[in-house]
C-alpha cells in the first residue's frame, strides 16, 4: 500500500516501551534507544514515502521545546509543561487541514482515542513494528534480487552489504 504524502506522528517513548528491542536497549541508555527508533523509522520513512514526525516528551524538563531534522525525519521535543501527547493532538489538528492521512502510532489508550476523534487513523506501537519489519523484509529482498538485465553496472559487482550500506547513504543517514 502506498503511502506516499500521508503522515505519520509517533509517540516516542511509549514505542521505546512498547518495542522489545528498543526497552532492552532503553535500560543500558535512553540515548541509545532513541536513535535505535530514529534509525528504524527512517528506514520506514525512506521506503514508505511517509513524512515522519517522533514526538518525544519532555514536559519536565525546563524550555522551549525543539523540534530539528534527523535522519530526514521531523524530531519534536515537547515544550515545558507540554505533554507528547498534547503536541501530537496539536499536530494532528494542524496537519489535518491538508488532504492526507495522518496516522498516530502509539499504544496509548486514550490518545488513540484522542486522535481519532481528530480524523487521525490509529497505529499501535505492535502494528507499527510488524509493518517495520515486513518493510525490512522488502527491502533486504528487493535488494538481493535488484540484478540488472543484461548490462553491466558497476551495482552488478557491489556486494549486499556495500549495496545496503550506499542505499542508506541515498536516504540521509
Amino acid at each position: 500500500m502506498s503511502r506516499q504524502g500521508d503522515v505519520l506522528l509517533v509517540d516516542g517513548y511509549n514505542i521505546i516501551g512498547a518495542w522489545p528491542e528498543l526497552e532492552r536497549l532503553k535500560d543500558k541508555g535512553l540515548e541509545e534507544a532513541r536513535d535505535r527508533l530514529l534509525d528504524m523509522l527512517a528506514d520506514y520513512q525512506g521506503f514508505t514515502g511517509m513524512k515522519v514526525y517522533v514526538i518525544f516528551d519532555a514536559h519536565q524538563v525546563p524550555g522551549l521545546g525543539a523540534t530539528y531534522k534527523q535522519h530526514q525525519l521531523n524530531v519534536v521535543f515537547t515544550k515545558e509543561k507540554e505533554t507528547a501527547d498534547e503536541c501530537i493532538e496539536r499536530l494532528v489538528s494542524k496537519l489535518s487541514a491538508r488532504r492526507r492521512n495522518i496516522y498516530v502510532a502509539t499504544s496509548d489508550l486514550v490518545e488513540q482515542h484522542v486522535a481519532f476523534g481528530k480524523g487521525a487513523l490509529r497505529l499501535s506501537a505492535r502494528e507499527l513494528l510488524l509493518e517495520i519489519r515486513q518493510n525490512r523484509k522488502m527491502i533486504d529482498e528487493s535488494l538481493r534480487h535488484d540484478k540488472p538485465a543484461e548490462r553491466n553496472t558497476l551495482d552488478s559487482k557491489l556486494s549486499l552489504e556495500l549495496r545496503t550500506l550506499l542505499e542508506r547513504m541515498r536516504r540521509g543517514k
